[in-house]
């Protein structure tokens, strides 16, 4: 795997080529990963994975006809092969008026953020071994615990670098971190399963191997003996390592292509109010040891910490240059890529704001209602918004958390939802997309 510097000179080298060959416009990107993973269960080392690997891909321009490939071969033979490839598929390709790199005065410009990416640290094979061992261990000790499916950590470190022919050519370093453990309880057909999990940039700031492992434990014990929840219309509460999905899927739907291709669910809804007052969801690229924490998009465009809804109103479309061209707008930094193909869209480091009760205080008017803790299926029409999930948790009955309920469905139409959103005030900054305990009114339950 290349350093940053080495990865900045082969991309910028392959630009030249591909000018040189014809190209009237072309950008390069190399990705370099390396990763370890233990897994053990049941008290014994299960697997040791190691990995390292490295592309580079190539996008060029004729006119407004374009091709893009790709090589985990960087040998200059294989790499002039490369462009040769791209400029006899260009010339063939069908034109595209909306095809382009990103324009010139929007690219990154100036010293690298201290975004505290990396953080150089390289834990031995030994260590990440007891880590897991520890975490496991510590959920199998949770009483009612009867078996485990595994714990493992795993440690990587990427490379990411792009060049265009503009005369941009930047690149940045990475590691990340994950620790999971997940465990059953109960004997037969009464068995249930969970799990905990954490991610990080740093190591010294993942949840402790003991913390993760009885949280995996008493989640599990927590969930046996499910009863039944009758059918009905009732207010839904979701877990916060459940509720970015409503978040997710709401900025999903903000996706420029999908607006430009008229197929989304928001589509005409600028400067709606699409959430209630005081809520909003926030873009930030900048976050201190972010895991999706980024200086420029896919495209080399500068990124900002943005709301995508500003006080319940949507505010802002994820472009990329494509996308922007074909609705008229300037792209903001949310281009993603891969080493094959065009850019993608999607979003950084997201948050929902919190409100301002406290997780009791927001389910303690609830006659009956549901805690969602865990999600099945994808049930979602990105065209109409409308909702439908298996989901499992616990009743709300007179305020407090009741027996666990499993094999019900939930439903109900997004934009609704999102109206009658609120949130609680736990909001913690753990994942890519993070909330605090959100409550929606009026689903729709299927039970027994």
């Amino acid at each position: 795997m290349l350093n940053v510097d080495q990865a900045e000179a082969r991309a910028g080298a392959l630009i030249d080529a591909a000018r040189k060959a014809g190209a009237d416009a072309a950008d390069v990107l190399y990705v370099g990963e390396a990763s370890l993973g233990i897994q053990v269960r049941l008290g014994e080392l299960e697997d040791v994975g190691r990995s390292e690997g490295e592309e580079i891909g190539l996008r060029l321009f004729i006119g407004t006809r374009s091709a893009s490939v790709s090589s985990s071969d960087l040998s200059a033979d294989a790499l002039a092969a490369l462009v040769e490839r791209a400029v006899a598929m260009a010339r063939e390709a069908p034109e595209d008026p909306h095809a382009g790199l990103a324009p010139e005065e929007l690219l990154f410009r100036g010293d690298l953020l201290p975004l505290e990416s990396d953080d150089g640290a390289d834990p031995s094979p030994a260590e990440l071994k007891q880590r897991a061992l520890a975490m496991e261990a510590a959920a199998r000790g949770v009483a009612g615990v009867t078996n485990s499916e595994g714990a493992g950590v795993s440690a990587g470190r990427s490379v990411f670098a792009l060049a265009t022919s503009h005369g941009f050519c930047r690149g940045y370093h990475s590691s990340h971190y994950s620790a999971g453990v997940s465990v059953v309880g109960g004997e037969g057909g009464a068995m249930q399963r969970d799990h905990a999990s954490h991610n990080a940039r740093h190591f010294a700031d993942l949840d402790g191997p003991e913390t993760l492992g009885r949280l995996a434990g008493e989640r599990t014990v927590k969930r046996l003996n499910p009863g039944k929840l009758a059918s009905g219309v009732m207010p839904i509460v979701f877990d916060p390592r459940i509720g970015g999905g409503l978040v997710g899927h709401l900025v999903s739907a903000m996706s420029g292509p999908a607006i430009a291709r008229r197929t989304s669910f928001l589509l005409g809804r600028e400067g709606e109010q699409i959430l209630p007052e005081g809520l909003s969801v926030i873009d930030d690229p900048h976050r201190i040891r972010g895991l999706r924490s980024r200086p420029f998009d896919g495209e080399g465009v500068a990124t900002a910490r943005r709301a995508l809804v500003d006080n319940g109103r949507l505010a802002d479309w994820l472009l990329n240059s494509a996308s922007a061209r074909q609705l008229g707008l300037a792209p903001n930094g949310h281009a993603t890529r891969g080493v094959g193909g065009a850019p993608g869209v999607g979003a950084t480091n997201v948050h929902l704001t919190a409100g301002t009760q406290s997780p009791s205080e927001l389910i303690a008017d609830i006659g009956l209602g549901l805690y969602v803790t865990e999600m099945i299926g994808q049930g979602i029409n990105p065209v109409t918004g409308d909702y439908s999930r298996g989901a499992s948790g616990f009743i709300i009955r007179n305020g407090e958390l009741a027996e666990p309920v499993a094999e019900i469905t939930v439903a109900g139409n997004l934009l609704d939802m999102y109206r009658t959103l609120s949130a609680a005030d736990d909001l913690e900054h753990r994942r890519a997309v993070n909330v605090p305990t959100l409550r929606v009114e009026g689903m729709t339950v299927a039970g027994a």
